[in-house]
């Protein structure tokens, strides 16, 4: 029996019309409606003529999460009067409950995209509903761009909805562009806005610290829990608090011990019968409630009895180091459009109540929306999807936002290793086969190669547990997970047997295309087929094998050797770590199947890895091996090695030393004068001078004068240093290179111009008292260190190539007594003072009142007077 009552409570109602309409017209529409208002439960129903006057339609809805799915499935069965699996039913990875009778299908969006690339078609299929775009997950926005694909090109009476309670409808609507005479799709609101609540806000203590990675401050923990508890004791009804994880969740339910209700755990990893219990609310005369729930609460479904919500203001999103192939978590603040949707669960049923944990005073600096999943996460299993699609580039799907360049490059590079791509990145049948399985494509990859070595169910089971991460509680090393999930009769060993069993099936469905599935890997090469070289793991290999090549398989880069300092090296190059007390310490070889590497660490953190040895590592990554000589500058010296090496990780390494490549020691030997400078040459006084009169001319005259700079001199090798460079092989054979004698080879000689080196940049000049004193060119322009009796009579500077000297004045002794760069200036302005001042000092020695006209020497008074 129908509960017209329970529609009837339902806002979005008096939008259906409109909706429906708008369909007919034009086959596409967005759906704009608040939180709370039936748009998930009602809506459907109404689009396959199941309440009110419609035509019957088969009807398709797509929904981000398995628990939304369930729960959407069993709230529009009981508005019918009926149970799911009939009129309305489900499908979740693993689990479908569908009937001949099922007019209303919920499906997460990834079941969706499976059936599109089996039947693009979706034939049967009279509309699709695409659920809470907002929330902007890649596999949503990949399952619209393929459905407006679909219609433009196969079926044009296919009716497509994009339904969103906080969602940018203008840009929805824009991508959804109607195929008769193009133009947006139209837009219907929903104005209901559910029972309405009240927000409070309740900023946290003084010297609260910013989440970073998946670290969150406990203070704020403390101040989340506190709010609880106010709001408890100031409202009626059931609390539902969103927080960002699990591990934020569990710590918070500590923290409300003693708390004068029932407190619950609501994530995605909760058992069914923990979530279905939850989502039953409570039964009449019981206890209240307290949900502490990651944002799998956010939309989709109601929490019956919920009067409060209790935001931290934290969610989770995904981050990629698509250069390592490490993934991780990072904390992050909320969007506005997720706070709205948050604070929607208060008012589902009556006037609810909002505490945010943040000062009112930030919460204008909150992003608009949240960051669409396809800006920061891996995009190797979209980019295979793409491939399959025909668009193995993405640039003919309708996106709201493109896939980055360096993402893409990184997804296709992992595709290709696997053979999942060709070279020009278009999808292999070995891919085809991959998409087909529900998986990554690196898990794909491990149960088609890992199932002929070590069996079909022992591989699916691996595979199953690098599909969804068990437990911390159970360890960080695998092959121990995998044994306790086996006997674990908690709610993650259901989920993992249930998932292993379903892999199971799929391996065998695509069996049949497998047969020469090595051979067709492309790229990946006897990589493909670890095993067929006889190694450690087969049919009757133990667990620890076992557990080690599924995960060597799928994650090659991420195959680790310990360090003689500690930790490991995997072979993409990061360094990792294990915990404190972890049993996997003393293994020389790890498969890391999760770890994760925040912007503060230097090296990743090892959450989950399985023991390998190196036979199985060089087979597994053989793809990345390299063998060959490396020599390169390091430490001041050439280091010539030949190396064996699994990437980054070196496995045998033997000296070459003279024996190198002389292109590559030659190479090696110029990078040391690019970081060292010409310095490494071996530089005489004469060679020092020669080098500074070039550089001056160069400056001051320039070509042909050569620049002898560092970085140009390293430019011009080939001209001046050979073929002494060709012959070296070390620091130390730079070392007796005589830099004068090779820099001569730079003078403009077939000019001509060398010969006026010494007329332009004399290494002497000739004084008044007939000494020739040394010019020093190091600094901005030539120096003449001259005692100052041995300018007597010198009214102009001398210049070098037109530029006047800067004279250093010394006093008898060798000191400076003054700087000039006009003679003329010091002998009328300056002299006067300098010689009141060293007369009295060096009495011996002539000072003239007029020195212009006076004679220049170098010898006392005494001695002039003798000679005269």
């Amino acid at each position: 029996m129908i509960r017209n009552d329970a529609l009837d409570r339902l806002p979005v109602r008096h939008a259906v019309p409109e909706l429906l309409a708008a369909l007919d017209r034009r086959g596409a529409a967005v759906l704009s409606a608040p939180p709370g208002t039936g748009k998930t439960t009602l809506v459907p129903l109404a689009l396959a003529g199941l309440i009110g006057e419609g035509p019957r339609r088969r009807v398709l809805v797509a929904e981000p999460r398995r628990m939304a799915v369930r729960a959407a499935a069993r709230r529009m069965a009981w508005l019918l009067g009926e149970e799911s699996g009939g009129t309305v039913g489900f499908s979740v990875r693993g689990e479908r409950r569908t009937g001949p009778s099922t007019r209303v299908e919920v499906v997460t969006t990834g079941i969706l995209l499976q059936r599109l690339q089996r039947d693009p078609e979706l034939a049967g299929v009279d509309v699709v509903l695409l659920d809470e775009c907002h929330e902007r997950h890649l596999d949503a926005d990949t399952a619209m761009a393929f459905l407006v694909d679909v219609r433009a090109t196969l079926r044009p009476e296919l009716k497509l909805i994009a339904a969103s309670a906080t969602s940018d409808a203008a840009a929805w609507a824009d991508l959804l562009t109607v195929l008769d005479g193009g133009g947006p799709a139209p837009v219907v609101r929903s104005s209901g806005e559910g029972h309405g609540c009240r927000v409070f806000f309740e900023a946290p203590p003084p010297g609260v610290r910013p989440a970073h990675g998946t670290w969150v401050d406990p203070a704020l923990l403390r101040h989340v829990a506190a709010t609880v508890r106010l709001a408890l004791e100031r409202h009626e009804g059931d609390v539902l608090c969103f927080l960002p994880g699990t591990g934020e969740i569990a710590r918070t339910a500590g923290m409300l011990a003693g708390v004068d209700a029932e407190v619950l755990q609501l994530h995605g990893r909760a058992p069914a019968a923990v979530q279905d219990a939850v989502l039953r609310g409570t039964e009449p005369g019981g206890p209240r409630r307290v949900v502490l729930a990651t944002s799998v609460a956010e939309s989709s479904l109601t929490v019956p009895g919920v009067r409060i919500v209790v935001d931290s203001g934290l969610a989770r999103e995904p981050r990629t180091d698509h250069a390592r192939g490490l993934g991780s978590l990072a904390t992050v603040t909320v969007s506005e459009a997720t706070a709205t949707q948050r604070a929607g669960r208060a008012g589902r049923e009556a006037f609810g109540f909002v505490y945010r944990c943040w000062a009112e005073a930030s919460d204008g600096g909150r992003p608009r929306f949240p960051s669409p999943e396809i800006k920061v996460a891996d995009l190797a299993d979209f980019a295979l999807r793409a491939a399959c699609w025909g668009d193995p580039t993405a640039e003919g799907l309708a996106l709201l936002d493109a896939p980055p360049a360096g993402a893409m490059t990184a997804a296709r590079s992992v595709l290709g290793s696997i053979g999942a791509v060709d070279e020009a990145g278009r999808a292999t049948d070995r891919g085809v086969r991959m998409s087909r399985l529900g998986l990554h494509p690196r898990l794909g990859r491990a149960l088609l190669d890992g199932a002929p070595e070590v069996g079909v169910r022992r591989t699916a089971e691996v595979v199953a547990l690098l599909s969804e991460e068990p437990p911390r509680d159970y360890g960080d090393d695998l092959a121990a997970a995998w044994r306790a999930a086996r006997r674990g009769a908690d709610g993650y060993g259901a989920r993992w047997k249930a998932e292993a069993r379903r892999l199971e099936r799929s391996a065998a469905e695509v069996a049949g295309g497998a047969s020469g599935a090595s051979g067709a890997s492309g790229a990946s090469g006897a990589s493909a087929r670890p095993g067929a070289a006889g190694g450690s793991a087969g049919p009757a290999a133990g667990d620890d094998a076992v557990a080690g090549l599924v995960t060597a398989l799928a994650f090659p880069e991420r195959v680790a050797r310990a360090r003689e300092q500690g930790g490991y090296l995997m072979v993409s190059g990061s360094g990792a770590r294990l915990g404190e007390g972890s049993g996997l310490r003393a293994t020389p070889w790890l498969a890391v199947a999760v770890a994760d590497r925040t912007a503060r660490d230097a090296t990743a953190r090892v959450r989950l890895a399985a023991v390998v040895d190196e036979d199985m590592a060089r087979r597994a990554a053989g793809h990345l091996r390299s063998t060959g000589e490396e020599v390169r500058w390091e430490d001041g010296d050439v280091v010539a090695r030949s190396v064996d090496r699994l990437g980054a990780v070196e496995l045998t390494v033997r000296p070459l030393g003279a024996k190198a490549d002389p292109a590559l020691l030659r190479e090696a030997l110029l990078d040391g004068l690019r970081r060292e400078g010409a310095g490494l040459l071996r530089w005489s006084r004469e060679a020092g001078e020669l080098r500074a009169r070039l550089a001056f001319l160069h400056r001051e005259v320039g070509e042909p004068w050569p620049d002898v700079a560092d970085e140009a001199l390293v430019e011009r090798a080939d001209e001046w240093l050979e073929p002494e460079l060709s012959r070296a092989a070390r620091r130390a054979d730079l070392g007796r290179i005589d830099a004068g004698e090779a820099l001569r080879r730079l003078l403009p000689w077939a000019s001509g111009e060398a010969g006026r080196l010494g007329e332009l940049a004399p290494e002497r000049i000739e004084v008044p008292s007939g000494s020739r004193i040394r010019v020093e060119y190091g600094g901005e322009r030539p120096v003449l260190a001259v005692k100052l009796q041995e300018m007597f009579g010198l009214a102009e500077t001398p210049r070098v190539a037109g530029v006047p000297v800067l004279v250093h004045l010394l006093s008898p002794a060798g000191r400076p007594a003054a700087v000039t760069a006009d003679l003329a200036s010091f002998w009328r302005d300056g002299y006067r003072s300098v010689r009141a001042e060293l007369r009295g000092r060096y009495p011996k020695h002539p000072w003239p009142e007029d020195p212009s006209a006076a004679e220049a020497t170098r010898f006392t008074s005494a001695r002039l007077r003798r000679e005269g």
